[in-house]
């Protein structure tokens, strides 16, 4: 995060989103081993993009960043760490390490590894469901974001990832499947900004396009880095996609063109903030997370 504002933002309220999940996590799980098994997962570090992206987009609306809002942003990480447990087992891409250290069944066995998913997205409603947050918020907060997590959203997407394994998708195949996976979560951030400030139903569009794009972007910088990292820096192993034959924007599409797609999505998302700017909203905040897409070409 090039811009001082953004890279201070995340900063600060990672910092306080890692004490609100280590403090709480602790309190909220009854069997020693679970507890043990579900920390190890969310306490590994990782990003923590989707929840400080939505706390950026509350605060975008003049939002209070408070204990209720916070919950809200912590429930999102334990709903995309359980997602990741789950996408690591034999059972679907089978990896052995996730941000650096063994992946969740290779530390606990596949059962409890299971049971520790299980435990995260059921304890991420039950955070949602206890805020001090307006019952109909919460009751948008709560629908939203089972869509996004269910059947219709990332889990679809992820049945569509693994059916698809050896076909060759359609560009718009594979544009469909990642808006479910990946993206789904990604626009819950706007959608759970939308319900808690309640901004004119405009700036309230204008917020969805800016994550809609965002996730297809983050969905192909995400292929692109398993071409062009390296596991040491991305703390996962790489070059796995192509061997496995999945579907894939520089296998679909080739690098360079891959690389020309993450750019449209990056100028759907700053089209986005130029739309909200004539709103008279202040967008500089959401606009240093546009920074996270940087790829090097000359290794392309």
């Amino acid at each position: 995060m090039s811009n001082p504002i953004t890279k201070n933002f995340v900063q600060e309220n990672t910092i306080l989103l890692n004490k609100y999940l280590k403090e709480n996590l602790a309190t909220d799980i009854s069997n020693e081993q679970l507890r043990a098994a579900m920390q190890y997962s969310v306490l590994a570090g990782g990003k923590r993009l989707r929840p400080i992206l939505l706390l950026a987009m509350v605060k975008t609306f003049g939002g209070p960043l408070n204990n209720d809002i916070l919950r809200v942003a912590a429930s999102l990480e334990l709903l995309h760490t359980y997602s990741l447990i789950h996408d690591d087992l034999p059972a679907m891409d089978n990896d052995d390490l996730r941000r650096g250290m063994p992946t969740n069944h290779k530390k606990y066995g596949e059962a409890l590894a299971i049971l520790a998913g299980d435990g995260l997205l059921t304890l991420a409603f039950e955070w949602v469901a206890t805020t001090g947050l307006d019952a109909a918020v919460t009751t948008r907060l709560t629908k939203s974001l089972a869509q996004a997590a269910g059947p219709s959203g990332m889990v679809a997407g992820q049945a569509s990832d693994v059916l698809g394994e050896n076909e060759r998708l359609t560009f718009e195949q594979l544009k469909q499947l990642h808006r479910q996976k990946t993206g789904a979560l990604i626009t819950y951030t706007a959608q759970a900004a939308n319900a808690i400030m309640n901004p004119s139903l405009e700036n309230q569009q204008f917020l969805l396009q800016f994550a809609e794009n965002f996730g297809l972007a983050f969905q192909i910088y995400d292929d692109l880095e398993d071409v062009l990292g390296s596991t040491q820096a991305l703390g996962k192993a790489v070059h796995k996609d192509a061997g496995e034959h999945k579907n894939t924007y520089p296998g679909l599409r080739g690098t360079p063109q891959a690389i020309l797609d993450l750019k449209q999505c990056v100028q759907a998302c700053q089209q986005a903030l130029v739309n909200l700017q004539k709103n008279r909203v202040s967008t500089e905040l959401l606009q240093g997370f546009l920074t996270y897409f940087q790829v090097d070409e000359e290794e392309k």
